[in-house]
């Protein structure tokens, strides 16, 4: 499938995108991912080394429509955000059971 990547068009099959992520370590995921195999990849670490090109050439967006458009599963950044920690007021409060009073 042609996808373009940096402005560049690339003709690329999801096996071909699959053997080149084949003994990579993923990087810690603080962004967009995807899910290539069992393991959950950076965006911008699949589009380097399938494109050969600086991560700074490209943007997160654009790998993720492309890798989207293969068939890979991919995450938005805001799903990876931890949740909201509880205040110590809270954090009494739901442990004795009651809700927290303002």
């Amino acid at each position: 499938m042609r996808v373009v990547i940096a402005h560049f068009p690339f003709d690329l099959l999801k096996t071909e995108v699959q053997d080149a992520m084949k003994g990579i370590k993923a990087e810690p995921v603080t962004g967009e991912s995807v899910l290539i195999g069992r393991r959950q990849y950076p965006v911008k670490q699949v589009g380097e080394i399938i494109t050969r090109q600086d991560r700074r050439d490209f943007s997160a967006g654009e790998v993720t429509r492309a890798l989207s458009r293969l068939g890979f599963a991919c995450r938005p950044a805001a799903a990876l955000a931890p949740p909201t920690a509880l205040t110590p007021l809270q954090t009494a409060s739901a442990l004795l059971g009651h809700p927290a009073r303002a």
